[in-house]
């Protein structure tokens, strides 16, 4: 149970702080020895995540019909992750096995964010379809384990000169029908996986929701400080620390 209780934590931490959940998640399972139904789990951690974000936005989700540009927007950012997952779905799940390959794109994504530093100052208050599509292929890149989905997603708007505080809730609106698609789409793996550890897994769940809630306040300060490019340098530290020490 500790080890879920671990997994969840880390989950809900690493999920929304820009630093790559899946990422950590894979240096994790292998450091402690989890080594069956990695990608099953991670689908259940990601529902809690996925219900953390329901919640901390649940004013934003309720009036967000009423904004038909945002919903355009994240129509067609869905849309490109989406085609983009399914085509190379075999070839992102192979990555998680893959200690030195998360390592590598733990720098790409460190090196993104430190270079957010030059732009925090955006001016642009308003979302257009090209943004939308630059955004899902960003989105889509970040499948791969190591590079952050938050991290590129914000940095990507910002370096749009997309406002800070618009970056921070599009990139999160815009997790909420990837994270709950991908747990859709893996269903039949969660309920293999579910019956047999099902308390581990609710207790994974909980943990994963509730680091979820915090690590969303803190980011939401960080980003508002300008100071997002903090999380560029730990990226790059933990990348050497897995390459020296992770087989």
């Amino acid at each position: 149970m500790l080890k879920y209780i671990i997994l969840g934590i880390i989950q809900g931490l690493t999920e929304f702080l820009p630093v790559s959940s899946s990422g950590h998640l894979v240096l994790a399972q292998n450091l402690m020895g989890i080594t069956e139904n990695q990608l099953a789990i991670s689908v259940v951690l990601h529902l809690g995540t996925g219900l953390a974000l329901v919640v901390f936005f649940f004013k934003e989700l309720l009036g967000i019909f009423k904004n038909i540009k945002l919903l355009a927007f994240l129509f067609v950012a869905t849309l490109i992750t989406v085609l983009i997952g399914l085509s190379g779905k075999d070839f992102f799940e192979s990555l998680f096995d893959s200690p030195r390959l998360v390592a590598g794109a733990l720098v790409i994504t460190g090196i993104i964010l430190i270079l957010t530093k030059k732009f925090m100052s955006g001016e642009r208050d308003t979302l257009n379809i090209k943004d939308a599509v630059v955004f899902g292929l960003a989105q889509s890149i970040a499948i791969i384990p190591g590079i952050s989905r938050s991290g590129i997603t914000i940095s990507t708007l910002l370096f749009r000169k997309i406002e800070r505080k618009i970056s921070f809730k599009v990139s999160f609106l815009a997790a909420i029908p990837v994270i709950f698609g991908a747990a859709i789409f893996e269903a039949r793996n969660i309920n293999f996986v579910f019956q047999a550890q099902a308390r581990n897994l609710c207790i994974g769940f909980i943990f994963s929701f509730l680091a979820g809630l915090f690590s969303l306040g803190i980011l939401k300060i960080i980003l508002e400080k300008a100071k997002l490019y903090y999380f560029g340098y730990y990226c790059i530290l933990i990348a050497l620390i897995t390459l020296l020490f992770v087989r």
